[in-house]
């Protein structure tokens, strides 16, 4: 992992690049990036868990295309299946690239690759909502999160890690009960992007 800035200034300047490069054309999304772009402006640390009560987070979606499959973990703290994904660290150099750590982290899976535009990695999707981060006896606070779209290499197996209670290959068309609209949004995305 390469460290451009330990105070993580390089990784808020990259936050602030890639929400101001992302063109879209959803009226709700361009709210939530002219939010999370306020959000930046405001916080200095904003991309870090000791930013209260909102921070950004990074995630991203695996998908095997050509099988027709994504990979989906049973968060322990929520109880729903998610794409991975969660906080950004001092180390990481941009938001693509804690969006990739995680995922790789998450899935067990070396390889992945974060869709791209014109050779750069671009979000997908921004997702808003209220969580318990900071302990269970704690307030809640917001995630900015911001959602790419990781491809795994053909024939992927995915190692569960600790963060997860399950990790599962589902087909497109056969996600479980236990999902939100967000993830079956972004998994309708990134099915649509990579099709």
């Amino acid at each position: 992992m390469t460290v451009i800035d330990p105070n993580g200034t390089g990784l808020h300047a990259d936050a602030v690049r890639a929400l101001s490069a992302w063109s879209v054309a959803d009226a709700d999304q361009e709210q939530l990036r002219r939010d999370y772009l306020g959000h930046l402006a405001e916080q200095p640390e904003g991309l870090y868990r000791s930013c209260l009560p909102a921070h950004i987070t990074a995630s991203a979606v695996v998908v095997d295309p050509d099988a027709g499959r994504v990979l989906l973990t049973l968060h322990p703290k929520v109880g729903i299946w998610l794409q991975m994904g969660g906080h950004c660290e001092p180390g990481d150099a941009t938001l693509a690239a804690a969006a990739l750590r995680e995922a790789t982290e998450e899935s067990g899976i070396e390889g992945l690759e974060l869709l791209s535009v014109d050779g750069m990695p671009t979000p997908v999707k921004l997702d808003r909502h209220l969580v318990r981060c900071t302990g269970k006896d704690q307030p809640e606070n917001t995630h900015l999160d911001v959602q790419y779209v990781a491809l795994a290499p053909a024939g992927a197996q995915a190692l569960i890690s600790e963060e997860s209670l399950d990790l599962r290959w589902f087909d497109y068309d056969r996600l479980p009960e236990l999902t939100d609209v967000s993830v079956r949004e972004l998994v309708a995305l990134a099915r649509e992007l990579t099709g």
